[in-house]
């Protein structure tokens, strides 16, 4: 592969939404940096895609191991166009009860949130050198308002709930990177790529799908791939088309409480 080739880190490129992307990209040309917790399961895509993927294991559920993810990334890379917030944890089995992550924070919001927030920020100088670069942060409509003074959620839980008090935090955090970043430097959006596709965290819902792989899959390549949205940015789309998140996602109110909560439970790390 030649040197100049694209570059894009995907985050849960071991099944689903980000398997596809990264067997698609790599078909394409692209450099893909692949994001998995299990070394065999990236061998397995690995196997498939071909040289074009380098295997990168860390679990997003652990701040300490997204330090790592974006250590491994700058280790393996000088340059990255694109980067792919796209793992996370699903609403969970019917009556899921609450689950805490490696650093005490529940697991959604962890793995959801946090861990985009932070491996992104570590990441910001490389985005930065590799203008014009993207993020591209795999959100949902599923959105529910919340106060970010109850961020820990430990009372009335409920998984559904948490997945989408975490997807609105993602969409917050979308609009305020972008409103960091020069559009010319890197663009930072946000999108729900289909509804209930037939993925595991969708089976272990036991709900029944609604979109198919490809319609998920088409809109978020638009988003990494497609030259008419170079300096778009701060933006939400629902598929391939321009949408508006919870109305929360906007309130600088809001805003500014969950990002001081986040820079509280990220000072360690930061």
């Amino acid at each position: 592969m030649s040197t100049d080739a694209r570059k894009v880190l995907i985050t849960g490129a071991t099944s689903g939404l980000g398997r596809e992307l990264a067997l698609r990209l790599a078909a394409q040309g692209w450099s893909v940096l692949a994001h998995g917790r299990d070394q065999g399961r990236l061998d397995d895509l690995r196997r498939e895609a071909g040289a074009a993927v380098r295997p990168l294991v860390a679990d997003l559920a652990s701040l300490k191991d997204v330090t790592k993810l974006a250590d491994l990334t700058t280790a393996a890379t000088d340059r990255l166009d694109v980067l792919v917030n796209n793992a996370g944890v699903g609403f969970g089995p019917p009556g899921q009860r609450r689950q805490s992550s490696a650093d005490g924070h529940e697991l959604r919001m962890a793995v959801n949130y946090l861990a985009p927030v932070l491996l992104t920020r570590r990441l910001i100088p490389l985005l930065t050198a590799s203008a014009p670069a993207r993020v591209v942060n795999v959100g949902s409509i599923g959105q529910v308002p919340f106060d970010p003074a109850d961020f820990a959620f430990e009372r009335g839980y409920d998984g559904t709930t948490a997945y989408r008090r975490s997807k609105l935090a993602l969409c917050a955090f979308t609009f305020d990177l972008a409103d960091e970043l020069p559009a010319s430097a890197v663009t930072v959006n946000c999108l729900h790529p289909a509804s209930l596709m037939p993925t595991a965290m969708v089976r272990e819902a036991r709900t029944a799908p609604i979109s198919n792989l490809d319609e998920g899959v088409t809109a978020t390549l638009r988003l990494i791939t497609d030259p008419g949205l170079a300096g778009v940015t701060g933006e939400y789309f629902n598929g391939s088309r321009p949408d508006r998140a919870l109305p929360e996602a906007y309130d600088p109110g809001f805003r500014a409480k969950l990002r001081a909560t986040t820079a509280e439970l990220l000072a360690d790390y930061i």
